[in-house]
């Protein structure tokens, strides 16, 4: 009985060990996942021990749910992260301020939890903890902008017609015809047609001004102006970059990767030339 009850407390530390084991929270001294990286997969009650106090920016949770505090020996402001990556801890209010972690119940609901984790984290670049970093020397960099972009808009612009305004020949036309046959009713014989030749005159002048458009005179010209809406568009280039191509090498092999920054002279690898940040 003595041997089944040890060998029962044998197989349960055993499995909170490698529970324990599993469990792994790392560290980053720039905000992103970028900088020197701190991991651990047990409690540390003060990050002063291994030159990490008040450095973090930046958290990746692997695995298992940790709580990081301000103050060494989890004192302070305490916040329980999840697994995933969080990018910044300026919103917690732990930005350069963490001073010891420690692993807690993943069962147990707790009042100081922290935001969700990036729902889609892009750490690719990020250095591993313990992991050599090389300089491989930059070969090229080309910024990468995107489409021009094209802006509209409509105004209203006044247009000036030197025609309209003007006689109407139309109107004179029309004027004569009815001023005609008016006169020609008027008198007999001759002063008939002396009539109708006047009337025709007189029919003619009034129907010209008449036709006359309704337009605004400018000045005391025959000139008339209106409104009208115009569309106008300009073309422009986008002045930003959308990011950069850049080219280094690395042990006379030539490597590319896209960043969202301009790099320096060098940048920083793993052994097998992938980028680090």
């Amino acid at each position: 009985m003595k041997w089944q009850l040890k060998s029962a407390l044998g197989v349960a530390a055993l499995v909170l060990a490698t529970q324990a084991m599993a469990a792994q929270i790392t560290f980053y001294e720039g905000e992103g996942f970028r900088g020197r990286a701190f991991t651990t997969s047990r409690q540390v009650g003060d990050f002063q021990r291994y030159g990490f106090n008040d450095r973090a920016s930046s958290v990746v949770v692997d695995s298992g749910r940790w709580e990081v505090c301000e103050d060494a020996s989890y004192d302070g402001r305490c916040v329980v992260l999840r697994p995933g990556s969080y990018d910044s801890l300026s919103g917690m209010g732990v930005n350069n301020r963490v001073s010891s972690v420690r692993q807690v119940s993943d069962r147990r609901h707790y009042n100081n939890e922290g935001p969700a984790p990036l729902a889609a984290p892009n750490y690719d670049f990020r250095r591993r903890s313990n992991e050599q970093v090389y300089e491989a020397n930059v070969t090229s960099v080309h910024a990468v902008v995107g489409p021009q972009d094209q802006r509209c808009w409509v105004e209203r612009e006044q247009v000036n017609d030197h025609n309209r305004g003007g006689p109407s020949a139309g109107g004179a036309i029309v004027g004569a015809v009815i001023g005609g046959i008016l006169g020609h009713q008027i008198g007999s014989g001759r002063g008939r047609d002396v009539a109708t030749v006047g009337g025709a005159v007189v029919g003619g002048a009034i129907g010209a001004n008449a036709g006359r458009d309704s337009g605004n005179r400018n000045d005391n010209r025959n000139d008339y102006s209106s409104d009208r809406e115009v569309r106008r568009c300009e073309t422009y280039s986008n002045s930003e970059a959308d990011y950069w191509d850049v080219t280094y090498d690395y042990r006379d092999v030539e490597h590319r990767v896209q960043m969202t920054a301009p790099p320096g002279r060098t940048i920083l690898v793993n052994r097998d030339g992938e980028p680090r940040q």
